[in-house]
């Protein structure tokens, strides 16, 4: 029998960070595995939040496809592709657009809340709001079955599913409904200053970033904004460095930062300095892997180039079948 599909991807907008890394890109690799993986660098995506600046797009693809492949993710059991070198995508999109309500797309909390919070850049054009759709058209393209998804994107995908209900019952059922896989590992990783890491908040720990980047940045992170000094007991739960130190730190030696701090017998500079040296410990073998395929030009490109023609056969047939359903074929 042959494997359900999977589908992700992340816009070019700026280097990956730890939070990609838990929140989807070791899941990524593990799904390779399990699933017919379609990992795709959403570049389209990227222009409806910048598209006043779009000239570090076409570097952060490259910059994207090497992070994978670095991290894990193999070219020849995923096919890695970039939006744009699928066009058929916005093709779906607009058709996609004919059955979907507006009142649909101004429901998704995300669309609200960026640009509440993202007030430098201008996101009042209509393909930001379309980029839900956008998203469903991505997922619909390819027949995923299903689709990992942090809670921040678990309203997307539910417009998804909606959307292709709604397509389906008017043209037919066409479309495949896409379920929800929720990332083993913890989705939520938080930044230097407290919030969710996000290249948007500028409070990110960038995976391709130097030891000596990494470590400027940790020892400047936030830590339980209640104890003031060092002889003053804190709380690890609520503590940033603490809930990243988890996540990449050794079990025992976690836990006993835990216990000096609740204490007060150890301090915070002591934990960054530890925290510091452990993650760039966990990271060395993933940017040693990086500093190897970055030598070797034109690599990312022929990696998405590869995914673009392995990508086709399931494009052509699926709009094939859009098209003659809606009535917008050759008619030969």
């Amino acid at each position: 029998m042959s494997k359900k599909r999977v589908l992700t991807g992340y816009r070019p907008t700026g280097r990956l960070t730890l939070g990609h890394w838990f929140g989807n890109l070791l899941n990524m690799r593990e799904l390779q595995e399990e699933f017919e993986a379609y990992y795709f660098v959403a570049d389209w995506h990227a222009l409806t939040s910048d598209w006043q600046d779009t000239r570090g797009i076409r570097q952060f693809t490259e910059d994207m496809v090497l992070d994978w492949v670095a991290a894990g993710i193999d070219p020849a059991k995923s096919t890695i592709y970039r939006q744009s070198d699928v066009p058929e995508v916005a093709e779906l999109t607009m058709y996609l657009s004919m059955v979907a309500p507006m009142s649909w797309l101004e429901r998704v909390p995300s669309y609200k809340e960026q640009r509440e919070q993202i007030a430098e850049k201008d996101l009042s054009n209509v393909g930001f709001f379309l980029y839900p759709l956008m998203q469903a058209a991505d997922i619909a393209i390819v027949r995923s079955n299903v689709v990992p998804v942090g809670e921040d994107q678990a309203p997307h995908l539910e417009l998804t599913r909606e959307i292709v209900r709604r397509f389906n019952g008017q043209y037919g059922d066409l479309l495949v409904e896409p379920q929800a896989i929720i990332p083993k590992e913890g989705a939520r990783v938080p930044g230097t200053d407290g919030r969710k890491m996000s290249k948007s908040y500028g409070n990110a720990i960038y995976l391709s970033e130097t030891e000596e980047e990494t470590t400027k940045k940790v020892m400047g992170m936030v830590t339980d904004p209640a104890r003031k000094l060092k002889t003053d007991p804190g709380n690890p739960d609520i503590c940033p460095l603490h809930q990243i130190h988890k996540l990449i730190g050794d079990a025992s030696a976690v836990a006993e930062w835990d216990r000096c701090c609740r204490v007060a017998e150890c301090g915070c500079v002591a934990h960054k300095c530890a925290m510091a040296e452990d993650l760039n410990e966990y990271l060395r073998e993933f940017r040693t892997r990086r500093a190897e395929l970055a030598k070797e030009p034109g690599y990312a490109w022929e990696v998405l180039s590869d995914g673009a023609a392995r990508v086709r056969p399931a494009v052509d047939q699926l709009m094939s079948d859009v098209r003659r359903s809606m009535h917008v074929d050759s008619g030969v």
